[in-house]
Protein backbone atom coordinates (compact mmCIF):
# COMPACT_ATOMS: atom_id res chain seq x y z
CA UNK A 1 0.00 0.00 0.00
CA UNK A 2 1.55 3.35 -1.00
CA UNK A 3 2.31 5.96 1.65
CA UNK A 4 -0.11 8.81 2.00
CA UNK A 5 1.26 12.36 1.71
CA UNK A 6 0.84 12.84 5.47
CA UNK A 7 2.93 9.72 6.18
CA UNK A 8 5.75 10.57 3.76
CA UNK A 9 6.00 14.28 4.52
CA UNK A 10 7.82 14.11 7.91
CA UNK A 11 10.65 11.94 6.56
CA UNK A 12 10.98 14.11 3.47
CA UNK A 13 11.11 17.24 5.59
CA UNK A 14 13.83 15.82 7.83
CA UNK A 15 15.89 14.73 4.80
CA UNK A 16 15.50 18.17 3.24
CA UNK A 17 16.88 19.85 6.40
CA UNK A 18 20.22 18.05 6.16
CA UNK A 19 21.33 19.57 2.86
CA UNK A 20 25.09 19.91 2.61
CA UNK A 21 26.52 23.32 1.82
CA UNK A 22 28.46 23.32 -1.45
CA UNK A 23 32.05 24.52 -1.37
CA UNK A 24 31.24 27.93 -2.85
CA UNK A 25 28.71 28.60 -0.07
CA UNK A 26 31.30 27.75 2.58
CA UNK A 27 33.83 30.05 0.89
CA UNK A 28 31.32 32.92 0.69
CA UNK A 29 30.37 32.37 4.33
CA UNK A 30 34.02 32.58 5.40
CA UNK A 31 34.48 35.82 3.50
CA UNK A 32 31.24 37.41 4.72
CA UNK A 33 31.51 36.26 8.32
CA UNK A 34 35.10 37.38 8.78
CA UNK A 35 34.43 40.75 7.12
CA UNK A 36 31.56 41.37 9.57
CA UNK A 37 33.72 40.40 12.53
CA UNK A 38 36.49 42.73 11.35
CA UNK A 39 33.98 45.59 11.03
CA UNK A 40 32.88 45.04 14.62
CA UNK A 41 36.52 44.96 15.70
CA UNK A 42 37.02 48.33 13.96
CA UNK A 43 34.09 49.76 15.99
CA UNK A 44 35.58 48.49 19.24
CA UNK A 45 39.11 49.58 18.45
CA UNK A 46 38.02 53.12 17.55
CA UNK A 47 35.92 53.42 20.72
CA UNK A 48 38.59 51.91 22.98
CA UNK A 49 36.45 48.89 23.87
CA UNK A 50 37.11 45.16 23.83
CA UNK A 51 35.23 41.91 23.84
CA UNK A 52 35.73 38.33 24.97
CA UNK A 53 37.41 35.25 23.55
CA UNK A 54 40.72 35.36 21.74
CA UNK A 55 39.57 38.62 20.16
CA UNK A 56 39.43 40.09 23.66
CA UNK A 57 42.85 38.69 24.53
CA UNK A 58 44.26 40.26 21.37
CA UNK A 59 42.69 43.60 22.35
CA UNK A 60 44.24 43.39 25.83
CA UNK A 61 47.70 42.82 24.38
CA UNK A 62 47.17 45.57 21.84
CA UNK A 63 46.19 48.07 24.54
CA UNK A 64 48.97 46.93 26.90
CA UNK A 65 51.89 46.63 24.50
CA UNK A 66 50.73 48.43 21.34
CA UNK A 67 51.18 45.31 19.21
CA UNK A 68 49.22 45.00 15.93
CA UNK A 69 45.84 43.40 16.61
CA UNK A 70 45.90 41.15 13.54
CA UNK A 71 49.27 39.59 14.36
CA UNK A 72 48.42 39.05 18.03
CA UNK A 73 45.03 37.56 17.21
CA UNK A 74 46.59 35.08 14.81
CA UNK A 75 49.28 34.02 17.31
CA UNK A 76 47.04 33.57 20.38
CA UNK A 77 44.88 31.14 18.43
CA UNK A 78 47.72 28.75 17.56
CA UNK A 79 47.51 26.65 20.77
CA UNK A 80 43.81 25.87 20.20
CA UNK A 81 44.19 24.16 16.85
CA UNK A 82 45.30 20.92 18.50
CA UNK A 83 41.92 20.66 20.30
CA UNK A 84 40.15 21.48 17.06
CA UNK A 85 41.91 18.68 15.17
CA UNK A 86 41.37 16.18 17.99
CA UNK A 87 37.71 16.84 18.71
CA UNK A 88 36.29 18.63 15.64
CA UNK A 89 38.24 17.13 12.72
CA UNK A 90 40.46 18.43 9.95
CA UNK A 91 37.74 20.09 7.79
CA UNK A 92 36.54 22.22 10.72
CA UNK A 93 40.11 23.05 11.72
CA UNK A 94 41.13 24.11 8.22
CA UNK A 95 38.07 26.35 7.88
CA UNK A 96 38.87 27.85 11.28
CA UNK A 97 42.50 28.54 10.33
CA UNK A 98 41.24 30.29 7.19
CA UNK A 99 38.71 32.31 9.23
CA UNK A 100 41.34 33.38 11.77
CA UNK A 101 43.72 34.36 9.00
CA UNK A 102 41.04 36.40 7.21
CA UNK A 103 40.01 38.22 10.39
CA UNK A 104 43.66 38.97 11.14
CA UNK A 105 44.03 40.44 7.65
CA UNK A 106 40.70 42.31 7.56
CA UNK A 107 41.25 43.73 11.05
CA UNK A 108 44.32 45.55 9.74
CA UNK A 109 42.73 46.59 6.43
CA UNK A 110 39.25 47.67 7.57
CA UNK A 111 40.45 50.89 9.30
CA UNK A 112 41.93 51.90 5.93
CA UNK A 113 38.63 51.25 4.18
CA UNK A 114 36.26 52.67 6.83
CA UNK A 115 36.99 55.82 8.82
CA UNK A 116 34.81 57.24 11.61
CA UNK A 117 34.51 61.02 11.93
CA UNK A 118 32.34 60.53 15.02
CA UNK A 119 31.31 57.34 16.82
CA UNK A 120 29.15 57.16 19.94
CA UNK A 121 30.64 54.61 22.34
CA UNK A 122 27.28 53.13 23.35
CA UNK A 123 26.37 52.61 19.71
CA UNK A 124 29.84 51.15 19.07
CA UNK A 125 29.41 48.68 21.94
CA UNK A 126 25.95 47.51 20.87
CA UNK A 127 26.32 47.58 17.10
CA UNK A 128 29.84 46.20 17.25
CA UNK A 129 28.58 43.32 19.38
CA UNK A 130 25.69 42.62 17.03
CA UNK A 131 27.94 42.68 13.96
CA UNK A 132 30.55 40.37 15.49
CA UNK A 133 27.76 38.06 16.66
CA UNK A 134 26.31 37.89 13.16
CA UNK A 135 29.74 37.17 11.72
CA UNK A 136 30.28 34.35 14.21
CA UNK A 137 26.82 32.97 13.52
CA UNK A 138 27.63 32.71 9.81
CA UNK A 139 30.93 30.98 10.57
CA UNK A 140 29.36 28.56 13.07
CA UNK A 141 26.67 27.54 10.60
CA UNK A 142 29.34 26.66 8.07
CA UNK A 143 31.41 24.63 10.51
CA UNK A 144 34.08 27.23 11.18
CA UNK A 145 35.00 29.44 14.11
CA UNK A 146 37.48 32.06 15.24
CA UNK A 147 39.44 29.57 17.30
CA UNK A 148 39.98 29.67 21.04
CA UNK A 149 36.74 29.95 23.00
CA UNK A 150 34.70 29.38 19.85
CA UNK A 151 36.23 25.91 19.48
CA UNK A 152 35.46 25.07 23.11
CA UNK A 153 31.91 26.40 22.83
CA UNK A 154 31.15 24.44 19.67
CA UNK A 155 32.70 21.28 21.14
CA UNK A 156 30.56 21.52 24.29
CA UNK A 157 27.41 22.09 22.23
CA UNK A 158 28.07 19.12 19.95
CA UNK A 159 29.24 16.79 22.75
CA UNK A 160 26.95 17.74 25.66
CA UNK A 161 24.18 19.87 24.11
CA UNK A 162 25.21 23.03 25.97
CA UNK A 163 24.36 26.07 23.86
CA UNK A 164 27.45 27.62 22.30
CA UNK A 165 26.14 31.12 23.01
CA UNK A 166 25.78 30.45 26.74
CA UNK A 167 29.30 29.04 27.01
CA UNK A 168 30.71 31.92 25.04
CA UNK A 169 28.83 34.47 27.17
CA UNK A 170 30.22 33.10 30.44
CA UNK A 171 33.85 33.00 29.32
CA UNK A 172 33.61 36.33 27.53
CA UNK A 173 32.25 37.96 30.67
CA UNK A 174 35.33 36.87 32.64
CA UNK A 175 37.71 38.13 29.96
CA UNK A 176 35.98 41.50 29.73
CA UNK A 177 35.97 41.92 33.50
CA UNK A 178 39.74 41.31 33.49
CA UNK A 179 39.98 44.45 31.36
CA UNK A 180 39.66 46.62 34.47
CA UNK A 181 43.45 46.48 34.60
CA UNK A 182 43.75 47.98 31.12
CA UNK A 183 40.83 50.30 30.27
CA UNK A 184 38.68 52.74 32.29
CA UNK A 185 35.70 51.34 34.20
CA UNK A 186 33.15 53.03 31.97
CA UNK A 187 34.70 51.37 28.92
CA UNK A 188 34.68 48.03 30.76
CA UNK A 189 30.96 48.44 31.45
CA UNK A 190 30.29 49.22 27.80
CA UNK A 191 32.44 46.26 26.77
CA UNK A 192 30.27 44.02 28.95
CA UNK A 193 27.21 45.47 27.21
CA UNK A 194 28.78 44.67 23.85
CA UNK A 195 29.64 41.12 24.95
CA UNK A 196 26.02 40.58 26.00
CA UNK A 197 24.80 41.88 22.63
CA UNK A 198 27.21 39.61 20.78
CA UNK A 199 26.28 36.49 22.69
CA UNK A 200 22.54 37.16 22.60
CA UNK A 201 22.80 36.90 18.82
CA UNK A 202 24.41 33.48 19.22
CA UNK A 203 22.21 32.23 22.06
CA UNK A 204 18.99 33.09 20.21
CA UNK A 205 20.02 32.00 16.71
CA UNK A 206 22.66 29.29 16.99
CA UNK A 207 20.71 26.25 18.15
CA UNK A 208 21.22 22.72 16.91
CA UNK A 209 17.45 22.08 16.94
CA UNK A 210 16.76 24.99 14.59
CA UNK A 211 19.48 24.83 11.98
CA UNK A 212 20.65 21.57 10.50
CA UNK A 213 22.76 22.65 7.53
CA UNK A 214 26.06 20.83 7.24
CA UNK A 215 29.42 21.60 5.61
Amino acid sequence: MPETPSEAAPAERVAAIFVRHPLWEDALALLTGTALVALGIAFYSHAGLLTGGTVGLAFLLKYLAGWPFGLVFFLVNLPFYGLAIWRMGWPFTLRTVCAVGLVSLFAELTPRWVRFAELDVVYAALFGGFVIGLGLLILFRHRASLGGVNILALFLQERFGVRAGNVQMGIDGMIVLAAVLVVPLDKVALSVLGAVALNLVLAVNHRADRYMGVS
